[in-house]
């Protein structure tokens, strides 16, 4: 055991960030505490540590929780009765409000959305007869209803005053299970329990104020930034200036979205994020500058240390930028007072800082990954290097190495926690491009802007240098990016096994380390080491004493091996988080106006129906509207949800029909997940959205199969899926009958579809839609997309025969009552779920259709809030007279059917724990 002694601070952060981390759950936090004391009890009895160290990490561990209680204690909303009047009801509650305070962020602007935060001081509710003084920030979102409102807004500035009158509502909640949680997001970070909805820049009076604040004085330094963004503009084209701003300035706004998501899937978006780099780097610019001064060292130091804040605020303030700061400023004090200590003591007292400041840090992934590495990178690099071959000439080269394979060990974790992806060509990319980006373009970027103010030739000259080196570096990174069979994608890993694995890593880097240590008394020629030499020359004993050296040798070597073994089997569970799980699932999932609906069979196989997708209302004179990254239900929802459930392939993509509101999102998971095969009602559509899919399809040699009824699939034991719907298309390949036959073999018995010149275009799609009668383990799902009644009519000339014919025993079963049914045991239902057809409009689930199928449940997939008025009424009303308990994504979130092999089967809801139905 290492002396604690040794590194005081270290321990006291550690604890510290421990009664931070946990004091969110009591039982968690009390388990630490306990396991804390009995570590430290440990410590003392084998006298690796004092009494007095003990005492201060207990305390640190106890006053970090009791400290992070109180902040967020103090900042909980002061409209408590407002809150639990709107919290879980539906339809949300919202009051109409107007709330005065001051500007207390950046004013963003993204097409017709402009977003910042207010610290209200006074709120007036609508129907209140006085206002209520508070003092907590509002999160202000206004949509522009004229273009002429951008010049008014682009006035505004952190610091001034700001009169706001419109809507108050609770931020929204995951809509599905594992979702990204808006609400838990706002409060937990940034300390914003209420969003402030308004439309028309007439609802807000914004007016500079007089005082000179905090908050006025960053509004200053806002201007300040938005001058620099605007000589980037100046200096590099569109694309290109983005990209600067981001890498020199620490401005994202108008980084390209295609761009970014391609340094996050090759893991580069470090270099995007103001760090440590960019600090060093800029140090070493003025630190130049300064000894063409003849400053002397102590008085450089302190001049170092004092602009190191003004360049912190001028990249943005990011918890990654004010740590390396910190770092910086401390390091630089105590290299001015001889006192330097190692990086680690620098690192823990900077987190002690910025936790002391803000706890809410903690929840940061920004603060978390920034640390993390920073830690891994200062214990890791030179064991790791020490394993290494020792060349004189490639010396540079392995350390590169050494910290390129650090710096990705410590990160993976939390990548795939985050994340859920990891790219094995991330490791040669980052090799190559962090130094090239960090130590060429970003101070080319720097000095250019620096050079426009003094000789702007030189900064146009320098900034065509640096757009050509970009433009090599986004070209290699579109390669890159472009060779798909390399992204990996992993589900959400526990956090216990984030924690095994820096468990595993802390081992096999301490061993390395004394493995390291010992060839000092063993190879003192070969390690180079003055102090090996002379310790063999006179220490009497030295053979015998090697000997034993070299059976602790041994031991560092098997606690090496042992740690990879450990990774190892990390990994695996990591991989195949659900190898052994039985258990077939389909989930409705909640992509806001539209359907998605993904299938688990209970050997893995997963089937993806539908891909949400919104709407574009905007006329083609309204393209100010535009947003720079709009949200899109492919990229923000469904791929993010596939990628955390582990899904690292799609065995079959059921397109129902054409409707963006049904493919619109299914773009994104054909760029992002490996697709094996695609079935959709044989049409084409002259929508751009459409063509642009059916294309991608193709380019991705995808084969697509066109479905039409009476086609089935026996897809393993215990999983079914039958085609009720379209009728054979006009123009079909010879696709045959493969009834009984496995999914696997489907390309062997149809023929898929090559061009798209024979396709029939058919615009009203919704009467074509596929229409699917889904079998697990006996349970039944009927599954009709858009159909409406007409559709729907002919699927029952079509049929002919009873439902007990086609699902023997459907009727046979009885479920209890819910508060989602109706109640009426005594009603014989044939079908288990049914997905209402047309999102619950009115012209679908016609009586007959509710008469035949009699199914016992039935999911609506709608939108909250939706323009559409979906579910109607009338469809609700017959599915109460068909006693048919609903659900409904709107208000219940993602709904989740789980069978058993056993054909128990189990529903959850809101998010809630699985309730089981017989």
């Amino acid at each position: 055991m290492l002396m604690l002694t040794n590194r005081p601070i270290i321990w006291i952060a550690v604890c510290w960030i421990a009664g931070i981390a946990c004091i969110g759950q009591p039982e968690g936090y009390a388990a630490v505490g306990i396991g804390l004391m009995l570590l430290f009890a440990a410590a003392r009895l084998s006298e690796r540590t004092t009494t007095k160290l003990v005492l201060i990490c207990l305390a640190a561990y106890l006053i970090g929780g009791a400290w992070t209680y109180v902040t967020e204690r103090r900042h909980e909303t002061e409209l408590l009765d407002l809150a639990a009047a709107a919290d879980g009801t539906y339809p949300p509650v919202t009051y109409e409000v107007l709330a005065r305070g001051v500007v207390a962020s950046p004013v963003e602007i993204d097409g017709d959305s402009v977003r910042f935060r207010l610290l209200a001081t006074s709120i007036e509710v609508t129907g209140e007869a006085a206002s209520r003084e508070i003092k907590e920030q509002l999160l202000v979102q206004l949509k522009l209803l004229e273009p002429s409102e951008l010049s008014q807004i682009q006035r505004w500035r952190r610091g001034d005053d700001a009169e706001v009158q419109g809507q108050l509502e609770l931020p929204a909640g995951p809509a599905n299970e594992g979702g990204f949680d808006y609400r838990r997001y706002l409060n937990g970070i940034h300390h914003i329990s209420w969003m402030l909805r308004t439309k028309g820049s007439e609802q807000i009076a914004v007016e500079p104020s007089m005082r000179v604040t905090v908050l006025s004085l960053l509004g200053r330094m806002d201007v300040t930034r938005e001058w620099l963004g605007g000589l980037m503009d100046a200096l590099y084209e569109n694309k290109q200036s983005g990209y600067m701003k981001g890498l020199v300035l620490g401005i994202n706004d108008d980084l390209d979205p295609d761009m970014f998501r391609q340094y996050s899937e090759l893991g580069l978006t470090h270099v995007l994020a103001i760090s440590g780099m960019h600090v060093a780097v800029f140090l070493a610019i003025v630190h130049g500058f300064l000894r063409l001064l003849r400053l002397t060292r102590e008085r450089s130091l302190l001049i170092l240390a004092w602009v190191t804040p003004m360049y912190v605020l001028l990249s943005g303030a990011s918890p990654s930028i004010v740590r390396a700061g910190i770092m910086a400023i401390i390091g630089l004090l105590a290299a001015r007072a001889n006192r330097l200590k190692d990086g680690l003591h620098l690192l823990a007292v900077s987190a002690i800082i910025m936790l002391a400041w803000n706890p809410a840090y903690i929840k940061d992934i920004g603060f978390q990954l920034s640390f993390i590495v920073t830690a891994g990178l200062i214990v890791g690099v030179a064991p790791v290097r020490a394993l290494m071959p020792k060349w004189r000439r490639g010396k540079m080269l392995l350390d590169a190495i050494a910290v390129t394979i650090v710096a990705q060990i410590v990160s993976f974790p939390v990548s795939i926690y985050y994340f859920n992806q990891w790219n094995p060509l991330s490791l040669p990319a980052n090799f190559v491009l962090v130094p090239f980006i960090s130590f060429i373009v970003m101070p080319l970027g720097a000095a250019s802007l620096t050079a426009l103010s003094i000789w702007p030739v030189a900064g146009h000259w320098l900034a065509n240098v640096a757009e050509a080196l970009n433009a090599l570096t986004f070209s290699l990174v579109e390669y890159t990016a472009a060779q798909r069979e390399w992204q990996t994608i992993w589900a959400k890993p526990p956090i216990w096994w984030v924690a095994l694995w820096y468990a595993m890593f802390a081992i096999g880097i301490a061993a390395a380390r004394s493995l390291s240590i010992s060839r000092w008394r063993t190879e003192p020629e070969e390690a180079g080491d003055a102090f090996g030499v002379a310790y063999q020359a006179t220490v009497p004993l030295a053979a015998g004493l090697d000997s034993a050296v070299r059976a602790l040798r041994r031991r560092y070597r098997l606690l090496i091996l042992s740690a990879l073994i450990g990774t190892v089997l990390l990994l695996s569970f990591a991989w195949l988080p659900d190898r052994f799980q039985r258990m077939a699932s389909i989930s409705v999932l909640d992509v806001g106006q539209g359907d998605a609906i993904l299938i688990r069979t209970g050997e893995g196989k997963h089937i993806l129906i539908d891909g949400g997708g919104t709407v574009d209302l905007r006329k083609p004179e309204e393209q100010w509207r535009a947003r720079n990254d709009p949200f899109e239900v492919g990229r923000k929802i469904l791929v993010p949800l596939l990628k955390q459930r582990g899904i690292d392939s799609l065995d079959v993509v059921i397109m129902t029909h054409l409707d963006k509101d049904h493919i619109g999102g299914l773009q994104a998971v054909f760029d992002s997940i490996p697709v094996k095969a695609i079935i959709w009602n044989g049409t084409s559509n002259a929508t751009p959205d459409a063509k642009k899919l059916l294309q991608t399809a193709l380019a991705l040699h995808i084969p697509m199969y066109p479905a039409n009824a009476n086609m089935s699939w026996r897809m393993e034991e215990g999983a079914r899926l039958d085609v009720l719907w379209p009728e054979p298309p006009l123009v079909l390949s010879d696709v045959g009958n493969a009834a009984a036959k496995s999914l696997q073999a489907m390309p062997n018995r149809m023929v898929p579809v090559e061009t798209l010149a024979e396709l029939p275009n058919v615009e009203d799609q919704n009467e074509r839609s596929v229409t699917l009668l889904l079998t697990l383990y006996g349970r039944t799902f009927l599954l009709p997309g858009d159909a409406g009644r007409t559709s729907e009519l002919a699927m029952l000339e079509h049929l002919r025969t009873s439902c007990e014919s086609i699902i023997p025993g459907g009727s046979e079963r009885v479920y209890p009552p819910t508060s989602t049914t109706t109640g009426d045991d005594s009603f014989n239902h044939c079908i288990d779920v049914l997905k209402v057809g047309h999102h619950g409009s009115k012209n679908s689930s016609a009586s007959e259709w509710l008469a035949y199928w009699r199914p016992a449940f039935a999911v609506v997939s709608a939108g909250k809030d939706n323009l559409y008025g979906h579910p109607h009424s009338d469809t609700l009303a017959r599915l109460a007279v068909a006693s048919t308990g609903v659900w409904r994504t709107d208000r219940d979130g993602e709904l989740r059917f789980a069978v058993t092999p056993q054909g128990e089967m189990f529903v959850s809801w809101s998010r809630k724990k699985w309730k089981k139905y017989l």
